[in-house]
């Protein structure tokens, strides 16, 4: 398989491209110029094409022949830069190409998502002042979810939750809406977060799906594995 990895060279993309890489996958990645040598100890394993992630030609060419596209959306600045990443794959990955996208909780695609009071309090607030200062915003992650929502492609948009460093736990469990109690230890591991993606792309029944997903040694999934005798949500 050969898969592109949009925004390589960040914590997640990192993590993303070792997973692709311990399954035997030919692996594209796609990063800043600047932040090229981010990627250094995957030398001469992978091939790396410099760009902005939003620029349509630099993703054309990357994401040509692949697979797969697994895509960080980062909502960076206030000019539009998740959406641009998420237009560019939407609009220039092979057909029958997977894409699998990255969010947070905070993206709802039916707007049946129960969130905790301190999420609708913190959202609003953060999105607010990292707008005033320039620095991201959220609402260009929404209208980029939005316009992968609307696509006919086979995508996934995987949800985080709060995310931490640390060992692999496994892979982690998933709902269809945030405020299930499977999720409510709001925790993963970044390194899962990661494998959740990558193994998404071989499963089908993650297609015009948007899991939100939950560490699987995290107390409220253990539970959940319990009450289902161990088998995986």
């Amino acid at each position: 398989m050969r898969v592109c990895i949009v925004g390589a060279s960040g914590k997640l993309g990192k993590y993303m491209v070792r997973h692709a890489l311990d399954r035997g996958y030919e692996v594209v990645g796609v990063c800043r110029s600047e932040s090229v040598g981010k990627l250094q100890e995957f030398e001469g394993r992978m091939t790396v094409i410099p760009g902005r992630t939003n620029d349509p030609e630099v993703i054309g060419r990357a994401v040509a022949g692949c697979d797969g596209v697994l895509t960080v959306l980062v909502p960076w600045g206030i000019h539009g830069y998740s959406t641009g990443t998420a237009q560019a794959v939407l609009d220039h990955a092979d057909p029958e190409a997977r894409l699998i996208f990255s969010a947070g909780w905070h993206i709802t695609r039916d707007g049946k998502d129960e969130y905790s009071w301190q999420l609708r309090w913190l959202v609003p607030i953060l999105a607010r002042l990292a707008r005033i200062f320039r620095i991201f915003d959220i609402d260009d992650q929404v209208e980029a979810c939005r316009r992968i929502f609307a696509s006919d492609r086979r995508w996934t948009v995987v949800r985080g939750s709060d995310l931490e460093e640390g060992e692999s736990q496994g892979l982690p469990l998933w709902s269809r809406h945030v405020g299930d109690p499977v999720l409510a230890s709001n925790r993963t591991r970044r390194v899962d977060f990661a494998l959740f993606m990558v193994d998404a792309l071989t499963n089908d029944a993650l297609v015009q799906e948007a899991p939100a997903i939950v560490g699987r040694q995290t107390p409220s999934a253990r539970a959940h594995l319990d009450a289902a005798g161990g088998s995986a949500s």
